[in-house]
């Protein structure tokens, strides 16, 4: 009798499996199945979590200046808005092009997001005119009314990047720099003028993401030809969850 079972039992499963997992592999098919993370939670609110750790740094400096359109644009204009900070001058032979081309890749997937913005202050603004500035933008192919390059005076963007953003920007004496020095940083800022930033490995907020290039995808070895791009990589990362708050 209990082979009898056996036997009964294992043909029901079998049916079962005929007739049931066909239609299973349809569902996933049509996406009928919805995916969540091991602790079953939905999509939206696991982006919400890992907005939430992302660390608030301090606020971001308040500012007044000219941009390449002969606007006078201020943070004001950036409220509501999450936006890229970086510090640059047209003329500089070593980083500038690289960061610039870098911020061309971010202002390609976020550029026509009405929340977002580029703040990118020159610090060499004797030479960076707004009629260079708007030159150096349409050389770059800038297509975002929300990219403003901005000049002014030069003690004043200085103070904005070194005590402001606290990203460091300075005239030099050294051969190659062209006159001027400055972190290859980009600040993060979000909706409400907090600058931004995610953690670490080991749990520490790296404050800035670097707009440089890599010879490797750790961003130990900086290369200006290097292929790896890994602050471009997190930034773009952290701007997607940043314009869902």
């Amino acid at each position: 009798m209990k082979n009898k079972s056996y036997i009964g039992i294992s043909f029901i499963i079998l049916v079962f499996g005929i007739y049931a997992i066909p239609k299973i592999i349809d569902r996933v098919k049509n996406n009928d199945v919805s995916v969540q993370d091991r602790l079953n939670v939905p999509a939206k609110e696991r982006k919400s979590e890992e907005a939430k750790n992302l660390v608030k740094i301090g606020n971001a400096p308040q500012f007044s200046l000219t941009d390449q359109n002969g606007k006078t644009i201020s943070n004001k204009d950036y409220e509501g808005k999450v936006y890229v900070v970086e510090f640059f001058f047209s003329t500089c032979p070593t980083i500038c092009p690289v960061m610039n081309q870098n911020m061309r890749m971010i202002e390609d997937e976020f550029g026509k997001n009405e929340n977002f913005g580029i703040a990118s202050f020159t610090i060499n603004p004797v030479n960076d005119t707004p009629e260079v500035l708007k030159e150096h933008a349409k050389q770059l192919g800038v297509t975002s009314p929300n990219w403003h390059f901005l000049t002014g005076d030069q003690e004043y963007i200085y103070k904005i990047a070194n005590k402001g953003f606290n990203i460091y920007a300075g005239e030099s004496k050294k051969e190659g720099d062209a006159g001027f020095e400055h972190s290859g940083y980009f600040a993060l800022v979000d909706k409400k003028g907090n600058i931004r930033s995610r953690k670490d490995k080991s749990g520490n907020p790296i404050i800035f993401y670097t707009g440089l290039n890599y010879k490797d995808k750790e961003g130990f070895q900086d290369d200006l030809q290097g292929k790896y791009k890994p602050g471009i990589h997190a930034i773009k990362e952290d701007i997607a969850i940043l314009l869902e708050e």
